[in-house]
């Protein structure tokens, strides 16, 4: 079964229903972000939901504060985009962590081989001066090449209701994550597209 990670979570109403709609995974932004969320929003959702969803932080400095916050809000994951150091992964512990790649071309997936300290490997699309959330897609068959890599794969980067399914189809991947395609606005999630997001993925896994 592909897992459904919806990102850029911001309240707690938009948390419950996500989870009661079947997403597998939370994600929150500690970055720079319109979608940025405050470490007591996390820790209380954390309660409300317990354990029926992993919680991921999205991080993109190198600094104690990463593993503080990561610590403090109790999450399963600490998503990495800014090319930290394997001693903050290690820091982190090594399952515990996502290692982002802004793919570009080939290089960008090779290059994720030098990060050895990591759970997981996640896949965004490359856009100048922007960290993640482009709402942009790939080239999906760069994503295969990173299946080879030995990590399992999150599939990210201009997902949608609409082109979800041809992407697992394609990719076959651990997670698909989205955030933009499934707003009302900056850190409000529509609940119909979510809803919508998560049934595309589940019929794509049923045709494989």
């Amino acid at each position: 079964m592909t897992l459904v990670k919806i990102c850029g979570i911001t309240n707690i109403e938009d948390a419950v229903e996500c989870v009661r709609l079947g997403a597998n995974m939370l994600g929150f932004i500690f970055a720079e972000s319109p979608r940025r969320v405050d470490v007591d929003t996390v820790k209380h959702i954390n309660r409300i939901i317990g354990g029926d969803a992993r919680t991921v932080g999205v991080f993109t400095e190198d600094s104690d504060e990463v593993i503080s916050i990561f610590r403090g809000c109790d999450l399963t994951y600490a998503q990495l985009h800014g090319g930290q150091s394997e001693d903050l992964a290690r820091m982190l512990g090594t399952g515990s962590v996502i290692r982002v790649a802004r793919v570009e071309n080939h290089a960008s997936i090779d290059a994720l081989s030098q990060y050895e300290a990591a759970a997981f490997y996640l896949l965004d699309t490359y856009k100048k001066g922007v960290p993640g959330g482009t709402g942009e897609t790939f080239d999906w068959q760069l994503a295969l090449r990173a299946k080879s890599l030995g990590r399992p794969l999150i599939l990210s980067g201009g997902l949608n209701p609409d082109n979800v399914a041809e992407a697992v189809s394609t990719v076959h991947p651990y997670a698909v994550d989205v955030s933009s395609g499934v707003e009302q606005s900056p850190g409000k999630k529509d609940l119909t597209k979510v809803k919508e997001f998560i049934d595309n993925v589940r019929k794509a896994d049923n045709r494989t």
